[in-house]
């Protein structure tokens, strides 16, 4: 008999992860051996179990699914990481994919199509849900650049945090740099943006989808 495929589901709703953990382990050949909340948490389990596949929403506290994928990557450039998030948006299914996930798929997804992407990812194959796949098919071409293409991968963590509400003290913490270097990060996010006032990068941040209008 094979070897089960070792998963850790990172979600910040303990009730959604019950879910996902039974989806995927009734299935039979997955077995969920860890779960974790918030970015810092996932890199430290990834860490100490070494999973096949890390499971991994995008919209988590502090920093986003995308940077927690990064610092694994970093801690080891083989790990397979699905990406499965409630976003639709085309720009946070292209910055995951730009930063190495193996796969992104929505939540919106049948639920044998997790299971699937599970299997897909840790054999080594890319894997894109139906619909993300018709997202990023139906983007514009080169010529027609949408507005947060001219963020880099950190001005856009900058820019969600920024609109999570966290002071460039905060921000500093959480993505271990210099106060200064953030505030000049926030600079060129304003000026990219054409957001003068906090009131007009918050709107940036809600048309990018960072931020859900109460």
């Amino acid at each position: 008999m094979s070897a089960r495929i070792t998963v850790l589901l990172v979600d910040d709703h303990a009730v959604v992860r019950e879910g996902y953990r039974r989806l995927l382990e009734v299935s039979g050949g997955i077995s969920v051996v860890g779960e974790a909340s918030s970015a810092a948490e996932a890199y430290q389990m990834f860490c100490h179990l070494a999973p096949d596949v890390v499971v991994m929403d995008i919209a988590l506290p502090g920093v986003s699914g995308i940077e927690a994928l990064r610092r694994i990557l970093v801690h080891e450039p083989k790990a397979h990481v699905l990406m499965f998030s409630m976003y639709e948006d085309a720009i946070f299914v292209k910055r995951a994919l730009e930063a190495g996930a193996a796969g992104y798929l929505t939540k919106a997804a049948a639920p044998r199509v997790l299971v699937e992407a599970v299997a897909a990812v840790a054999s080594g194959r890319r894997f894109l849900s139906p619909d993300v796949a018709q997202i990023l098919a139906l983007q514009p071409t080169n010529a027609e650049r949408a507005t947060h293409d001219v963020l880099s991968a950190r001005e856009f963590e900058v820019l969600k945090l920024l609109a999570d509400g966290c002071t460039l003290n905060e921000i500093a913490q959480q993505l271990g740099l210099n106060p200064k270097t953030v505030s000049n990060h926030q600079s060129a996010i304003r000026q990219k943006l054409g957001a003068e006032t906090a009131t007009q990068l918050l709107r940036a941040a809600m048309r990018l989808g960072l931020v859900t209008p109460l």
